[in-house]
């Protein structure tokens, strides 16, 4: 055997469970496809400052994620959210200082009742017998908003909320697996807002470096550029056979990868076919994330936090990205759903739409950045998307039983798989000590 555990993939899921594992005395290789840790993290350098390209924000009831940002010596500051925020609704942009962006009374009213049923349906939404929610799984995100909300900005606004939060339209979207989603976070407000919100913090030296420091911890056991193709068990153990012929075996095996790459996998045995069946229909989002640095943050001396919601045009989501000591400025926008589709593959256009929009929110300025980089994720060949595998109707409730069950040898990672928090770092915590605590109990019964 070359290690008691192979863990597949180097994200925040699979370094904490190689970690828990190596903690409790066990042999732990971890493999991964990249040259680089992080997973769907990913931290790099745009004009002199460090920027998240990936996942990016904590918020105040993330425990998990939290208690190991403090462990690893990772402070966080506060995501800036002073002055009016900007509302983009049909063309109409408009300012606003509430949570609830401003509409006219009708449109607050419908909205504020939107949220209340749904929070509502989503505490009594199943948090692991799926086939309990069928009745929701027959419908989409869009369908219930059609039969529930009559006001036509409500609608709008509960879109934008879908697209900034999921990277995917509505229409695509089971109801079943939004509600889900929103009992794990706590309701819907916890999702979209900053102060006490999944948004309310960030990560001094940006989220990437969570699985750096684990994979410094972790030292020689982590081996980047392996691209796993293949994974085989028997009795004994598992094997996994990489692109470049090496093979390695194990007494039991992790995978940590995104829905959307665990399925490109050969398995021998093949997969349950309800796994199998839930890999192939668990899609991840589409989203491109841009970042234009600037001299300074000149918006918040107009009085604006620099965040935007928008129905329409390139961008559906823009917040202040500035460093902690605001020496220098920086607004993160966001290309979602079906915008990111329609944008992805032109660079140089997709920069000057970008631009053209955040200059139309924040005046010229915003249109002569010091630097600018953007990162389309549904061209990264080892994500294939972003932010989470989601599902359209009719596949949580049949196959969602998958979703945490082990293969025979082999132990599913990742933020999918989690009950508080899923999709975000923190599920991806949760999920990687989840998964150590499973595998270490085979292992104590096995030879």
């Amino acid at each position: 055997m070359d290690a008691d555990v192979l863990v597949i993939g180097a994200g925040l899921a699979g370094l904490t469970a190689a970690r828990e594992l190596t903690r409790s005395g066990y042999r732990v290789r971890v493999l991964e496809a990249r040259g680089r840790v992080g997973g769907r993290t990913l931290t790099l350098e745009v004009g002199g400052e460090r920027v998240d390209f990936g996942a990016q924000w904590v918020g105040p009831s993330q425990t998990e994620v939290l208690a190991l940002a403090a462990e690893l010596g990772l402070p966080t500051f506060a995501q800036y959210a002073q002055g009016r925020k900007l509302l983009d609704l049909n063309g109409r942009v408009r300012p606003y200082a509430t949570d609830i962006p401003a509409l006219r009374l009708r449109g607050l009213l419908s909205t504020q009742l939107a949220m209340f049923r749904l929070d509502r349906l989503a505490r009594a939404a199943p948090l692991g017998d799926f086939a309990a929610g069928a009745a929701h799984d027959r419908r989409t995100v869009a369908g219930w908003i059609e039969a529930n909300v009559g006001d036509q900005e409500a609608r709008e606004l509960l879109a934008i909320a879908v697209r900034a939060v999921f990277a995917v339209e509505p229409c695509e979207l089971s109801l079943l697996h939004f509600l889900f989603y929103l009992r794990s976070a706590g309701g819907l407000l916890p999702l979209v807002s900053v102060r006490g919100g999944a948004q309310q913090m960030r990560l001094e030296g940006g989220a990437q470096a969570l699985c750096e420091r684990l994979a410094a911890q972790l030292g020689g056991a982590v081996t980047l550029g392996c691209e796993v193709r293949r994974v085989e068990q028997d009795a004994r153990g598992v094997t996994v056979s990489a692109r470049d012929g090496r093979r390695l075996r194990a007494r039991r095996g992790v995978i940590a990868l995104p829905p959307a790459l665990a399925r490109t996998l050969a398995w021998e045995p093949p997969l349950a076919p309800d796994r199998w069946a839930l890999l192939e229909r668990l899609c991840p989002g589409r989203v491109i994330k841009a970042v234009a640095v600037y001299e300074r943050p000149f918006w918040r001396a107009a009085g604006f936090s620099g965040e935007v919601l928008a129905s329409r045009g390139p961008l559906g989501l823009v917040y202040d990205d500035s460093p902690p000591d605001g020496r220098r400025g920086a607004l993160v926008a966001f290309l979602l759903a079906d915008q990111a589709r329609r944008w992805s593959g032109k660079a140089q256009a997709r920069r000057e739409a970008v631009l053209a929009a955040l200059a139309r929110y924040f005046g010229g300025q915003a249109a002569r950045p010091l630097a600018y980089h953007d990162l389309d994720w549904t061209l990264e060949a080892f994500s294939l998307g972003c932010y989470v595998g989601l599902t359209p109707p009719g596949v949580l409730s049949r196959y969602g039983q998958a979703l945490r069950r082990p293969e025979g040898l082999v132990h599913f990672a990742g933020t999918e798989t989690a009950l508080r928090w899923n999709g975000y770092m923190d599920g991806a915590v949760e999920s990687g000590r989840r998964v150590a605590r499973e595998v270490a109990c085979g292992l104590d019964g096995t030879p």
